[in-house]
């Protein structure tokens, strides 16, 4: 018997355990280990700041779904993993051991690394549900007496859909109360131009969005860095595209969400051989982490190169597509391993994504993420919007049965469709 315990119960962990369970042997004990008794769908984070979700719709409790499928759960978070002993040191003092570790914690959030970014500073935040929820008040005080908006993402972040998401669904809101003129709204990002997303654009997202920024009347600065934020009011410096300052710009707001960069948690953060310097899991093509090979890493914790080197510094998105792959990569590969086998799989990094702007939306394709691609394409519509609506109920309908289905590639070869259906 082996003993797979699994870091993280959200949007890797909780498909992760529901497919380890499956590839496993039946004697194999598969144990689930998270700081939150909840799991939350975090493309739902936007609504949720805005009220058009309530908190209570977009989670689910993580013990029951688990026990169902024979898991094991335990709702405590990990102070450290000792990897030379095959052992996890628990908050709560106690150890728990394990044959396979799979990492799937997703990333700490770097509010630390600019002078009053985040929840604990002057701005908000949409990258929890706690976050949510609390933007959400915000939110309810701002449109009550509005003004100024800055929203967008500092340096070094590198999921920026939510941000042009998020910046849409508010301009939406406002138009629906019949605020928006009354809100002038600026999008920062290091981005080197609208549309970037951390990829090298995707298809004609840059002129895509650059217009519907326009349409919308969002000004924008790109090149951005964040050197502090205080109340109401944002320091950026603008730089031009040998990365040397170009402008400095100090941005009134009554209301900001700014995403930060992303880290690796503290629990897996500087162990030699295990992460990079930002802390991030350092894996091979088969998920694994080199020096230690029976752990394995999926989604956002797992160290990736940027796409390419930019003036201001920006990541690479790890979407959801992208995670499923992982995970079912990684289940594949540790039954080759219970069977003495060498892994063959590899997940397909493959970038989806569906960003809601309220009354419609925009998705791109990327096959591969990284260029050059056999797919590249970029669209907007109302059907986005629908697409988005539809597919949170599905990924909600799906943590729920426990299934093992992959979400994603269902959404990538609808998305195919339509572009033949387009002549693209």
């Amino acid at each position: 018997m082996a003993h797979i315990v699994i870091i993280g119960a959200g949007l890797g962990g909780m498909p992760m355990a529901y497919e380890i369970r499956e590839a496993a042997r039946a004697e194999d004990r598969v144990t689930v280990v998270s700081d939150s008794p909840k799991f939350h769908f975090v493309p739902s984070n936007p609504w949720v700041a805005v009220d058009w979700r309530k908190r209570d719709e977009i989670e689910l409790d993580v013990a029951p779904l688990l026990a169902k499928r024979g898991i094991d759960f335990v709702p405590t978070g990990v102070r450290r993993v000792h990897p030379g002993e095959n052992r996890l040191e628990l908050v709560d003092g106690s150890m728990l051991d394990y044959d396979f570790l799979i990492v799937a914690t997703g990333p700490k959030l770097a509010f630390d690394e600019v002078e009053g970014l985040g929840p604990q500073g002057y701005t908000q935040s949409i990258c929890h549900v706690e976050h949510a929820a609390r933007a959400q008040q915000a939110w309810e005080r701002f449109v009550a007496e509005p003004g100024p908006i800055v929203v967008g993402a500092v340096q070094g972040a590198s999921c920026f859909g939510p941000a042009y998401e998020f910046a849409m669904i508010m301009e939406t809101d406002l138009r629906r109360r019949k605020l928006r003129d009354r809100v002038p709204m600026t999008f920062v990002t290091p981005e080197p131009y609208i549309g970037h997303l951390g990829l090298g654009g995707v298809g004609d997202s840059k002129g895509l969005m650059e217009s519907i920024f326009r349409d919308k009347h969002v000004r924008w600065i790109c090149n951005a860095r964040v050197s502090r934020v205080e109340a109401g009011k944002m320091f950026v410096t603008e730089h031009d595209e040998d990365g040397k300052p170009k402008k400095e710009h100090e941005l009134p707001f009554a209301y900001s969400m700014m995403l930060p960069a992303f880290k690796g948690v503290d629990a897996v953060a500087g162990i030699e051989g295990l992460t990079n310097p930002r802390g991030f899991v350092l894996i091979d093509p088969w998920q694994r982490n080199p020096k230690f090979p029976n752990i394995y890493a999926v989604g956002v914790c797992v160290a990736i190169p940027p796409v390419e080197t930019t003036p201001v510094p920006t990541g690479t998105p790890k979407t959801g597509y992208m995670i499923e792959s992982m995970v079912s990569a990684t289940a594949k590969n540790i039954r080759a391993a219970l069977d003495g086998r060498e892994p063959t799989e590899k997940a397909t990094w493959n970038a989806v994504c569906l960003a809601d702007f309220g009354d419609s939306g925009a998705a791109f394709v990327a096959l591969p993420q990284i260029p050059p691609r056999n797919v590249n394409w970029f669209a907007q519509g109302k059907w986005v919007h629908l697409a988005k609506v539809g597919f949170e109920k599905y990924f909600m309908h799906k943590m729920k049965k426990g299934t093992t289905e992959t979400v994603y590639e269902k959404i990538v070869m609808e998305a195919l469709g339509i572009m033949k259906l387009k002549g693209k």
